[in-house]
C-alpha cells in the first residue's frame, strides 16, 4: 500500500515530538549485512499465520505493546529473571500476548544465515507488517536499524499502554505521549478487525455499567444480548475469549468502523471513537473507504514502529530474543 507523500511525511515528521525516531532507521537496512533477514521473518509469520489466524493479530498487538512501552526495543520479548519480573507479568500482557514463538523461529533461522546482525525490534517490526498483509493485504517498507534493549520491568505497561475503559480524550493524550496523533490513534484502533478479548475487558458494559443501568446504552441491545450468551458469568470465571471483529474476525479490514457506526464496538475504548465528533468523522470515512484506511495504516504502523528507538551502538543485537546477551 502506498505511504503518504514524501513531502507530507517530511513536513509530518519535524513538527513531532522527539519521541519518533524516523531520522534513525532507514529502509534496506541489512540489504547488504543479512539480505534474507525481511524474507526468512515473511516465511515464519506466513506459516504460523497459516496454521492460526490469531497469531497475525498476536504479532501486530506485540509489536504494539513493545512500542508503547520504552519504545521499539523488544523489550516485551523479554523473559523474567529472579528477582526481575519483566513486561510478560503486568497484567495487560499477562495471558493475553501471543505470537513470541514465530519470533523465536525467525530469530533462530537469522542468527544462523547471520549472527548477531539482526535486532529483534526489527524482527517484530517486520513480523507486524507481515502479518497485516497476510491477513488484510496491506504492505508497506519497513525502516529498520533498531536497537535491543536491555532493560524490561513489570510496571512499566502500566500507565504506558492504553486500558481498554479508556474515553477519546485519555486516548488521545495515551497517543500523543508517544509522538502520535488523534488519526494515528483512530487508524490504529481499526488494529482491532482481528483478534480477540477477555470476557473480563467489556464485561462491565453488560453488568455493571453505572448506577443507572447495568447495561451500556451505547451497546446495541442485541449485541449484547449475543454477547452475554458468551460471558454468562457477571464475575468472568471462567473468562472465554471473544472476536474483536464479528463481521470478519480474520480479516484485517475496515468492517471494525462498520461496527462502531452500528454500535458494535466491543470494548469501551472502541465504541468511544464515537462520541467525539472529530473522530466520529474518521470513523466514518474509514467505513467508507477501506482502501483510504490501509493507506493511513500503513503509514501509522511506520510512524509506532519509530517510537524512541535505539540505533547506533545503543543498546545491543540480542542473540535470543527472550534473553539479553
Amino acid at each position: 500500500m502506498k505511504l503518504l507523500g514524501s513531502i507530507f511525511c517530511l513536513i509530518y515528521f519535524l513538527a513531532m515530538p522527539i519521541s519518533i525516531s524516523l531520522a534513525s532507521l532507514q529502509e534496506g537496512f541489512y540489504q547488504h549485512t543479512c539480505p534474507s533477514a525481511e524474507a526468512i521473518v515473511k516465511k515464519a509469520v506466513n506459516k504460523a499465520v497459516s496454521q492460526n489466524p490469531g497469531l497475525g493479530a498476536g504479532l501486530i498487538r506485540l509489536h504494539f505493546h513493545d512500542c508503547f512501552v520504552r519504545g521499539c526495543d523488544a523489550s516485551v520479548l523479554l523473559d523474567s529473571t529472579p528477582g526481575n519480573p519483566s513486561e510478560k507479568e503486568n497484567p495487560a500482557n499477562s495471558g493475553s500476548l501471543r505470537g513470541f514463538e514465530v519470533i523465536d523461529v525467525a530469530k533462530a533461522e537469522i542468527e544462523a544465515a547471520c549472527p548477531q546482525t539482526v535486532s529483534c525490534a526489527d524482527i517484530l517490526a517486520f513480523a507486524a507488517r507481515d502479518s497485516a498483509f497476510k491477513l488484510g493485504g496491506i504492505n508497506y517498507k519497513v525502516p529498520s536499524g533498531r536497537r535491543d534493549g536491555r532493560v524490561s520491568l513489570k510496571d512499566e505497561p502500566t500507565g504506558n499502554l492504553p486500558p481498554p475503559v479508556f474515553n477519546v480524550q485519555q486516548l488521545q493524550d495515551n497517543f500523543a505521549k508517544k509522538g502520535l496523533s488523534l488519526e494515528d490513534m483512530v487508524t490504529l484502533s481499526g488494529a482491532h478487525s482481528i483478534g480477540v478479548s477477555h470476557c473480563s475487558s467489556f464485561s462491565n458494559r453488560l453488568y455493571s455499567f453505572n448506577a443507572t443501568g447495568p447495561q451500556d446504552p451505547s451497546m446495541d441491545p442485541k449485541f449484547a444480548t449475543d454477547l452475554k450468551t458468551k460471558c454468562s458469568s457477571p464475575t468472568n470465571d471462567p473468562n472465554p475469549t471473544v472476536a474483536l471483529d464479528v463481521l470478519t474476525p480474520n480479516r484485517l479490514d475496515n468492517k471494525y468502523y462498520q461496527n462502531l457506526q452500528n454500535s458494535r464496538g466491543l470494548l469501551t475504548s472502541d465504541q468511544a471513537l464515537m462520541t467525539s465528533s472529530s473522530t466520529a468523522s474518521m470513523v466514518k470515512n474509514f467505513a467508507r473507504q477501506g482502501g483510504v484506511w490501509g493507506n493511513r495504516f500503513s503509514a501509522a504502523m511506520v510512524r509506532m514502529g519509530s517510537i524512541e528507538v535505539l540505533s547506533g551502538t545503543e543498546g545491543e543485537i540480542r542473540k535470543n530474543c527472550r534473553v539479553i546477551n
